[in-house]
């Protein structure tokens, strides 16, 4: 059940958008080896305009992917650093960005505190 909500910061060129949402849903999916319609995206273009940081960043051309992941019970230690890895590169290729814009946000365990259609998942 991994929910992952993207904000694309910068321009998506038309082409490239129409089946965005998919191809990182289907790449994310072959990262958790997850069975087709269990891992869902929802995928948010942010105008360069909306997005800044203090101090001045980010640097003008570059153009973020911020990550929030949801899973039951996501991996830990060893095998969460190797999961981020192949996450941000798959991200980063479906995207067409650099796995260096691509930064991920682990959300808590979703088991016991998320429910799907008045199911808690257990």
């Amino acid at each position: 059940m991994p929910m992952l909500d993207i904000q694309l910061v910068g321009p998506v060129a038309e082409p490239d958008r129409r089946d965005l949402a998919r191809r990182i849903a289907d790449a994310a999916g072959a990262v958790f080896a997850s069975p087709p319609g269990e891992t869902w995206v929802t995928l948010h273009i942010v105008a360069p305009e909306a997005y800044a940081e203090n101090g001045g960043g980010p640097p003008v051309g570059v153009q973020l992917v911020i990550v929030s992941i949801l899973q039951a019970s996501p991996p830990t230690g060893p095998a969460l650093a190797n999961q981020a890895a192949q996450l941000t590169r798959a991200i980063a290729h479906a995207c067409g960005r650099p796995p260096g814009n691509v930064h991920l946000v682990y959300q808590p365990n979703a088991k016991g505190r998320v429910a799907f259609g008045g199911r808690l998942v257990e």
